[in-house]
């Protein structure tokens, strides 16, 4: 498959939305159905206004056919910490949002529960009079004999974010058992459901994510989006086994001012190739930012990890004005960690550019990659510099 590209996130939208309602073309006269899309791409490149995007073209009038899991489901819940008494703290809900409809009859928390219970040692009950959530834990008596119920605890932000996730869990798992109130949803959209996780409990989230998604069979198809490999790649190994799952990479190009899709196979690494396609050509056509660093910095590190090296460095080669393999390391530590946004982007100075443009060739050299994506870099003449400049090249940055 080419790369396909568009010029807004509500193309990319109405493109899932047709290759999941009508298949994907493999000949001329062939089609594959498809019922989930797994989407890698960066923070920064659009992932939420593309679920909200999707979500909307779902939307007529009062009928909707999306439910979704991001950011703004997060949002949903907000902390009342008590700042006057700092006792009773508890997460409230926004009853407004059609979202909680019919929370109480549904007997939510017994379907919420055994889910939490897989991630986490807390628990929690729901106020329905008030609209908050207060969560306990259970603790030992300082003699150690007894065990005591601590109410309203503030739990940490990866533990929110764990119970407001099976909360969605929960809810989707209606619409998967075709419950009378949630037979409207077609489609699940859900956007990183893993912030603040660590891998064992991303590993958790994607395994049971899976299972339920394979137990909607055909009836509710969906697209997952995620900038964690890791959760990505357990998603393609769970999910790819009926060859109904269609993985994409989404990027941004500043310069031309289109999203692209690219299939990536098994694992969204072929990202590491499109980030240096992005630095081959900004390389090439001068326009180097210092946030090109950060970038560069984050696939040396991958590389080296790769490689079994304990540190990117191991990855620049050494020149006749570095043979030590210092400066240009130094280089890249310091301008990687500079408070550069991304929003508005610094220049490089000339002589940084070309330090840039020396390690990535390099690089490009020792690592061989598809020299039709990558030609072959031009001989450059390297900038001379010493460690004491290194302090001085920053500075002018």
């Amino acid at each position: 498959m080419s790369e396909l590209t568009f010029t807004c996130l509500e193309e990319v939208a109405e493109h899932l939305r047709s290759s999941l309602e009508n298949g994907v073309p493999q000949s001329r006269n062939k089609v594959r159905n498809i019922n989930q899309t797994l989407l890698f791409a960066y923070n920064g490149t659009g992932k939420t206004r593309l679920s909200m995007a999707f979500k909307d073209l779902g939307k007529q009038e009062e009928n909707r056919d999306t439910l979704y899991f991001n950011a703004f489901t997060e949002d949903l819940f907000r902390w009342d910490n008590d700042l006057e008494n700092d006792e009773q703290r508890v997460l409230k809900i926004n009853q407004n949002s059609r979202f909680f409809n019919g929370l109480q009859e549904l007997e939510m928390e017994n379907r919420i529960r055994p889910l939490l219970q897989r991630y986490s040692d807390f628990d929690f009950f729901i106020d329905y009079d008030d609209w908050v959530v207060n969560f306990t834990r259970e603790i030992e008596t300082e003699a150690g004999a007894e065990v005591e119920t601590v109410e309203h605890i503030k739990v940490s932000r990866g533990e929110e974010n764990i119970f407001v996730w099976c909360f969605f869990l929960a809810v989707a798992q209606l619409a998967v058992d075709q419950q009378e109130a949630y037979r409207w949803v077609k489609y699940l959209y859900i956007d990183d459901p893993i912030s603040s996780l660590d891998d064992n409990n991303a590993i958790a989230v994607a395994s049971h994510l899976a299972q339920l998604l394979k137990a909607a069979n055909n009836r509710i198809k969906s697209v997952i989006s995620s900038h964690h490999t890791l959760f990505f790649n357990v998603m393609w190994n769970e999910l790819n086994e009926k060859k109904k799952l269609q993985p994409y990479f989404l990027s941004y190009d500043k310069e031309a001012q289109v999203y692209k899709l690219r299939y990536t196979n098994s694992t969204p690494f072929f990202h590491h190739v499109a980030l240096l396609e992005q630095l081959h050509q900004a390389s090439d056509s001068g326009n180097l930012f210092t946030y090109h660093f950060n970038i560069l910095r984050s696939i040396l590190e991958k590389t080296a990890t790769f490689h079994g090296f304990k540190n990117f460095s191991a990855c620049i080669e050494q020149g006749d004005d570095d043979p030590d393999g210092i400066l240009h390391a130094r280089l890249i530590n310091i301008l990687s960690h500079g408070n550069y946004s991304l929003f508005e982007p610094m220049e490089m100075t000339e002589e940084n550019k070309g330090h840039f443009r020396r390690i990535l060739n390099k690089f490009l050299s020792n690592y061989r990659f598809n020299p039709e994506l990558l030609p072959e870099p031009a001989e450059l003449q390297e900038p001379v510099a010493n460690q004491d400049q290194t302090e001085q090249l920053v500075e002018t940055n």
